[in-house]
């Protein structure tokens, strides 16, 4: 689907490459070794994964997010998700899938995918989403992620506090069983060329462009708080920093029943997405699908503007992970779904983990969530925060997400006044002091 999307990038980003490799010493020679440690190492952990299937995806009850071990927390930060188990008591996540579910009744006309059968609501202000956001438990869960999050000098920057959390409004699914899925393949939100291109982001993974990747730390919060994620205005980027994305299972869902996949290796895959635009595969003379393995035929290359799996789109730019573009992360084998979870269980992934929608939908009942991502106080966040609160009490699309028939129309729409308690309204942007 890529090759339709005009895969073919601007020929300026071959500067963009030539600049990337003129900042590090020996980059050519230092991430030719890096590259070939990490296809080593893939091919191990990819077996694991495979082998392992949902068991890998790390779970804790809600009530244990406090007293987990070490070891527990370092087996999130690896993965890059968890599922977090009884977030929402069940009566109270029921009554919000019952008023979604009488909100897409009530208005047939609110925009949703596919056209003919809506099933992905591009709705942000309902009661029960607004309700959702501002709860307490929710909102504990999403600084319990932020705090996963830490400078070196363990000081927190001005304007930032992991432990005060903001509310991104984002849309929710309620998908029904039987019906194919094909719009969300592999492929990494919050940001897409701008990983390589802005140059704040780059700093993110500058560990592995100097080729010690293993030294790469996915949680050091000091370029995240100022990359841009979005740097082409894309309807649909965040340009919000979220520590993790996430969603609130609505109804009881799991393996081939519409659910999440992922790859569940940060730190692998950050290494190698980064690095996978300075190599070229160069096919032996007889080529099998073994070849496109090894690392002895894989060669340095810069000469192209290409950056295998970003494509021009809408504006700006898009990414999408591909077995034929990525075949050393296995993807038909180590994409993995998240495990059975239930009615008010919550499922994260870290904002670099390369994830998907099952194509398949082979349950008997609706797969149903709420995305509500964790968004810690930063300056750029807090800024973002006061804008879409300005659009809830105007009944208007997010300012993410470009221009839609307003909410406030449809019956059954949250106000602020649905808002409640000090943590939720704060989250909402309505005592967040900008700087």
């Amino acid at each position: 689907m890529a090759d339709q999307l005009n895969p073919r990038m601007p020929a300026r980003f071959v500067d963009l490459k030539r600049t990337i490799a003129a900042a590090y010493p020996d980059f050519e020679a230092r991430i030719t070794r890096a590259w070939a440690e990490i296809l080593d190492e893939l091919d191990v952990a990819s077996k694991t994964i495979a082998a392992e299937g949902p068991n890998i995806i790390p779970q804790v009850q809600f009530a244990d997010l406090a007293s987990l071990s070490g070891e527990q927390i370092d087996n999130i930060k690896r993965r890059g998700c968890v599922v977090i188990r009884d977030v929402v008591d069940d009566e109270e996540v029921a009554g919000w899938k019952s008023s979604l579910d009488e909100f897409v009744k009530a208005n047939p006309d609110v925009p949703g995918l596919p056209d003919d059968d809506k099933q992905f609501f591009h709705l942000y202000w309902t009661k029960a989403q607004v309700l959702a956001r501002a709860h307490p438990n929710v909102l504990n869960a999403t600084t319990f992620l932020n705090n996963l999050y830490h400078t070196k000098d363990g000081k927190a920057p001005d304007g930032v506090d992991l432990s005060a959390p903001l509310s991104y409004a984002d849309r929710f699914r309620i998908r029904r069983p039987g019906v194919a899925w094909e719009v969300h393949p592999p492929h990494i939100d919050g940001g897409a060329i701008e990983r390589w291109e802005d140059e704040t982001f780059r700093q993110c993974f500058a560990d592995i462009l100097s080729g010690d990747w293993r030294k790469h730390d996915a949680y050091d919060l000091e370029d995240r708080i100022n990359a841009r994620s979005s740097l082409y205005g894309r309807p649909g980027q965040a340009t919000v920093f979220r520590t993790y994305q996430g969603w609130l299972a609505l109804s009881p869902t799991g393996p081939r029943q519409g659910t999440i996949q992922f790859f569940p290796d940060v730190l692998l895959s950050n290494a190698y997405l980064i690095l996978r635009p300075f190599f070229s595969y160069r096919a032996p003379s007889a080529p099998t699908p073994a070849s496109a393995l090894e690392a002895s035929n894989w060669t340095y290359d810069i000469s192209t503007p290409d950056f295998p799996g970003i494509f021009a789109v809408n504006g700006g730019f898009a990414g999408r992970l591909t077995v034929k573009d990525h075949p050393h992360l296995r993807l038909d084998t180590t994409m993995t779904s998240v495990p059975d979870v239930g009615a008010g269980d919550m499922v994260f992934w870290h904002c670099d983990l390369v994830h998907s929608v099952e194509t398949v939908h082979t349950g008997a009942h609706d797969s149903a969530v709420m995305y509500i991502p964790a968004v810690p106080t930063t300056p750029q966040n807090a800024a973002y925060i006061a804008r879409q609160n300005a659009a809830f009490v105007a009944g208007v699309t997010p300012p993410d997400f470009g221009s839609m028939r307003p909410e406030s129309v449809y019956v059954g729409t949250g106000t602020p006044g649905d808002v409640h308690g000090a943590l939720g309204r704060r989250a909402m942007g309505f005592e967040v002091e900008v700087a």
